[in-house]
C-alpha cells in the first residue's frame, strides 16, 4: 500500500518537474521573440532614412483608380520594381494586396500606400503611391486616399473600354480637384482595342485622346512613360515647413505589438521622434516613438515633413482613440482642424452573433480592431431572442459584407453567425417624427402602422450600367421588374450603352449582381450611388416554427415581394431543417395573415417491431401510446435551427 502512494507521489512529482520545464521553454521562447522584435526596431532605428532633403516641389502623391480587374496592383508592382523597392522577380503580384482575403479573391479590398524614390532629369523625387479599391463596395477607401493626393492615374482597360465604376472613379477625383492621367493598359492583349478605348474615354471625359498613354503592366511595355507622366502633370503638394505642424489621419490599423499606427498626410510643419503631438477631435497627448514611410513594409525615417505621407505610432493603445479624418497638431501649437472626411453612410445592415456565447468578449474585441483597420464599419449593440447578444453592423454593400466576414474568420479565428441583409427604412409619424429602421425588430407592427405612421420609406440609389448594345431589352427588363425608374441611356460609342437607373436599394443587395452578369453574360458592369428616400409601401414579414417566431429570420421588404418571399424561405428553410420526434409547422406571414405553410414531417419510431402477428388490439394500443407521447413532446420540444438556414436566406438563389 506504502510502495504504491510513493509510486503515485513520484509520477506525480514527475510530471510536475516536465509541466516546469516546458513553462520555462515556453517564457524563454516568448522573451525571444520579445527581445528580437525590439532588436529589430533597434537595427532599423539606426538604419533611419533621412528624406529631409525632398522639399514639396520635389514630392509627388498619387494614387491609381480604376475599374475592379483592370491592373491597378499590377502597375504598382511594376512602378515599385523600376524605383527599386521590391526586386524584379517573378513572385511580384499584387505585392500592394496585402490581406489574405484580397490574395484569395484577386481584388483589392484595402487602399495601400508606398513610397518610392525617383530620379528625373537630374533630380530626385520622393513619389508615394496609394492603390485603392476597384469594386463600389469600397468607395470609401478611394475617397479618403484621394485626399492624401494631388493627382491620380485612370487606368482603363484596352479589351474591356470604359466600365461603371471608371465614370464614377473620374467624377469623384475630379470633384476633388485632382490632376487626372489617362492610361490605356493591356495594350497588348489580342483582343485590345486601344483605339476604341480612347475615343470612349474622349467622348465620355472630354480628354484629348492623343495624351493617353498605352501601356501593359503585365508585360512592362509603356511602364516606364508612368512616373514622368505622373511629374510633369501632376502639382506638387502645398503647404510650408516653417507653419506649424499640421497632419491629417487618413488611414489607421492595428499592431499588436506597438497598438495603433496612424497613416497620416503631413499639410504643415516637421514631426520627428520624441515631439507631443495632440488630436484635435479629443485633445489626447501623445508622444511620437517612431515615424517612417511603407517601403512598402513600415521603414522608420529621422523626420516627415509638409508634402509628404507617412505613418506615425505615438503610444496609441486603445482602438477607440484613432478618428480617421482627425487633424493632429505639436503640443502648445494649435491649429485649425481640416475638413475631414463625410462620414460613410452604411447602406446594408446585417445582425453579427458569435456561435458560442462564452466568445462574445474576444468577438467584441476583434470586431473594434477590424473596424479600425476598416472605418467604413457601423457598430451598434444588439440582442436576439434566438441567438443572443451580438452586434448590427452596417456596411457600404453585400461585397463589403462578406469580405469584413471572411477577415474575421480567417485573421481573428472567429466563429460567427450573419443573419440576412437588410437596408435601413424610414418610418413617418403622424405627429411629424421621422424614425430609421435598421433592423426588422423596430419595425412597428400591424396596429401601429394603422394608427400613428403616415408612411414608410426606402432608400433608392442611382445605378449606372455599361453593357454591349445587344443586351439593352434585358437590361432594361431587369430592371423593371426590381421596380427601376429608368432615367436615360446612351451611346457611348457605335455597340455600347451607358444605361442609368433609379433602383430601390432592398433590390440590389441580395441577387441584382448575380442576375446582371447572367443576362449580360458577364459582359455588363454596374455602380450606384445614394438617391434619397422614397415613399413605399413597407411590410414586415415574420417567420413562424410551430407558432412561434424567430426574431432573427423576420424582413421587411415591399408588399409586392411578400409572397415570393415568403414561399421561397418556407420551402429553403424546409430543406434545412433537421426532423424531431413531432411536425414542424414553418409559417412565414405578414400584416397577421399566413403568406406561406411547409411542413417538416416527424420521425417515427417502429414501436410495432417486435410485435409479430397476434391481436390487433396490442398493436393499436402501442401505436396510441405513441401518439399520446408524440403531443407532450410537440407540447414541450423546441425546433433546432441550424446556422445553415440562415446561410440559405443569406446566399439567395431566386430566380
Amino acid at each position: 500500500m506504502l510502495s504504491t502512494r510513493v509510486a503515485t507521489l513520484s509520477q506525480r512529482l514527475w510530471s510536475l518537474w516536465l509541466l516546469d520545464k516546458q513553462l520555462d521553454r515556453v517564457i524563454k521562447s516568448t522573451c525571444l521573440q520579445v527581445s528580437k522584435r525590439y532588436a529589430t526596431r533597434a537595427a532599423t532605428a539606426k538604419q533611419e532614412i533621412d528624406i529631409s532633403q525632398y522639399p514639396p516641389e520635389r514630392i509627388r502623391n498619387f494614387s491609381i483608380i480604376a475599374h475592379i480587374d483592370h491592373g491597378k496592383s499590377t502597375l504598382a508592382d511594376r512602378l515599385l520594381e523600376q524605383t527599386g523597392v521590391i526586386s524584379k522577380t517573378s513572385k511580384n503580384k499584387q505585392v500592394l494586396d496585402k490581406l489574405k482575403v484580397e490574395r484569395e479573391r484577386g481584388i483589392t479590398v484595402k487602399a495601400q500606400s508606398a513610397s518610392m524614390f525617383y530620379e528625373y532629369k537630374g533630380m530626385k523625387y520622393l513619389m508615394n503611391l496609394i492603390d485603392t479599391p476597384g469594386h463600389v463596395d469600397f468607395n470609401y477607401e478611394v475617397s479618403r486616399s484621394l485626399a492624401a493626393c494631388q493627382g491620380t492615374i485612370l487606368l482603363v482597360d484596352a479589351a474591356q473600354g470604359i466600365q461603371a465604376q471608371t465614370v464614377a472613379n473620374f467624377y469623384l477625383a475630379f470633384g476633388e480637384g485632382l490632376q487626372v492621367i489617362p492610361m490605356l493598359n493591356k495594350v497588348d492583349l489580342p483582343t485590345a482595342e486601344p483605339e476604341r478605348a480612347a475615343q470612349q474615354i474622349e467622348s465620355t471625359f472630354e480628354i484629348d485622346s492623343s495624351k493617353i498613354l498605352h501601356i501593359s503592366a503585365k508585360s512592362g511595355i509603356g511602364v516606364d512613360q508612368v512616373l514622368p507622366a505622373v511629374i510633369e502633370n501632376i502639382l506638387p503638394p502645398e503647404g510650408s515647413i516653417d507653419q506649424p505642424f499640421k497632419a491629417l489621419l487618413f488611414d489607421t490599423w492595428y499592431d499588436k505589438y506597438v497598438g495603433v499606427v496612424c497613416l497620416m498626410a503631413i499639410k504643415e510643419g516637421i514631426i520627428r521622434r520624441g515631439d507631443r503631438i495632440v488630436s484635435s477631435h479629443s485633445k489626447t497627448k501623445y508622444e511620437v516613438t517612431e515615424v517612417g514611410i511603407m517601403y512598402p513594409d513600415p521603414k522608420p525615417t529621422t523626420s516627415l515633413q509638409v508634402g509628404q505621407v507617412g505613418y506615425i505610432i505615438c503610444n496609441m493603445k486603445s482602438v477607440s482613440e484613432a478618428h480617421v479624418g482627425d487633424t493632429f497638431y505639436k503640443e502648445k501649437h494649435p491649429v485649425d482642424p481640416l475638413p475631414g472626411f463625410v462620414p460613410a453612410k452604411s447602406m446594408v445592415f446585417a445582425g453579427v452573433f458569435p456561435l458560442d456565447a462564452d466568445e462574445f468578449s474576444k468577438l467584441d474585441e476583434s470586431i473594434q480592431k477590424l473596424t479600425l483597420n476598416d472605418s467604413s464599419v457601423s457598430v451598434h449593440k444588439e440582442t436576439s431572442a434566438a441567438l443572443g447578444q451580438g452586434w448590427r453592423l452596417g456596411f457600404l454593400g453585400t461585397l463589403h459584407m462578406d469580405v469584413f466576414r471572411q477577415r474575421l474568420e480567417e485573421e481573428y479565428n472567429a466563429n460567427i453567425l450573419i443573419t440576412a441583409p437588410t437596408v435601413p427604412y424610414k418610418i413617418k409619424y403622424r405627429d411629424g417624427t421621422v424614425k430609421f429602421i435598421k433592423t426588422p425588430a423596430d419595425f412597428p407592427d400591424g396596429t401601429t402602422m394603422q394608427e400613428y405612421v403616415e408612411s414608410t420609406m426606402e432608400p433608392f440609389v442611382l445605378a449606372t450600367m455599361i453593357f454591349p448594345e445587344e443586351y439593352l431589352g434585358q437590361m432594361l427588363e431587369l430592371c423593371t421588374t426590381h421596380r427601376g425608374e429608368i432615367q436615360n441611356h446612351t451611346f457611348i460609342d457605335e455597340s455600347r450603352v451607358m444605361l442609368t437607373c433609379r433602383l430601390p436599394m432592398s433590390d440590389i443587395v441580395t441577387d441584382f449582381f448575380d442576375k446582371l452578369k447572367s443576362k449580360s453574360q458577364g459582359f455588363a458592369s454596374f455602380d450606384y450611388e445614394d438617391a434619397g428616400y422614397d415613399d413605399s409601401q413597407l411590410v414586415k414579414m415574420e417567420v413562424l416554427l410551430n407558432g412561434e417566431p424567430v426574431d432573427a429570420l423576420a424582413a421587411v421588404m415591399h408588399k409586392s415581394n411578400v409572397v415570393t418571399v415568403g414561399r421561397d424561405i418556407a420551402k429553403r428553410l424546409k430543406e434545412v431543417i433537421r426532423r424531431q420526434l413531432f411536425d414542424i409547422i414553418i409559417q412565414t406571414a405578414a400584416n397577421g395573415k399566413i403568406v406561406a405553410r411547409e411542413t417538416v414531417k416527424q420521425l417515427r419510431k417502429n414501436v410495432t417491431a417486435k410485435c409479430y402477428g397476434g391481436d390487433i388490439t396490442r398493436k393499436m394500443k402501442l401505436l396510441n401510446k405513441q401518439k399520446e407521447g408524440k403531443k407532450r413532446m410537440k407540447k414541450f420540444g423546441k425546433v433546432e435551427l441550424p446556422q445553415e438556414a440562415f446561410l440559405g436566406i443569406l446566399s439567395s438563389k431566386k430566380d
